[in-house]
């Protein structure tokens, strides 16, 4: 089944692609290499979770929240590409997580993206990953997301 056809299959929907908060792209495909710039959880250009990880938000919370913002990289592939079918590989997904003073759980939220992109890809959708904690991000975000895909040699 293709990438676009098991996202249907999910019953999820990709969000318009977001528009850079800042002075950046969305992306930047060099060679065969779709780099996705950072990815909050937004829904109609406000975050849609605030706060910290053990703190304003359960590991739940941030899972979803990690989720929603892997679905707004989605989206940007897609703009970039013109369909999910075009990405050969997940390479890699780094997940930076607005911890409070303790939380340890870095790991599990990031999962709700990591879980996600292998629901869509299957095992191309297996990834190298970076779970990181961090003091404070972009909007008072819970977590920002970049990806790194693939993209198929033969639809380019």
């Amino acid at each position: 089944m293709s990438a676009e056809n098991r996202l249907r299959a999910l019953g999820l929907t990709l969000p318009p692609p977001p528009k850079p908060v800042a002075s950046y792209v969305p992306a930047v495909l060099s060679g065969d290499l779709l780099f996705v710039s950072g990815m909050l959880p937004m829904r109609e250009g406000v975050p849609a979770w605030t706060g910290k990880l053990g703190r304003e938000l359960s590991v739940e919370q941030g899972a979803e929240a990690a989720k929603l913002a892997c679905l707004n990289a989605l989206a940007v592939v897609r703009a970039e590409l013109g369909s999910l079918d075009r990405v050969a590989r997940v390479v890699r997904l780094s997940g930076h997580v607005a911890s409070a003073e303790g939380f340890v759980n870095q790991p599990a939220v990031v999962n709700g993206a990591s879980d996600l992109l292998v629901a869509v890809f299957g095992e191309a959708g297996r990834h190298a990953r970076l779970a990181l904690g961090a003091f404070q991000l972009p909007l008072n975000a819970p977590i920002e997301l970049e990806l790194i895909v693939r993209v198929s040699p033969e639809s380019r």
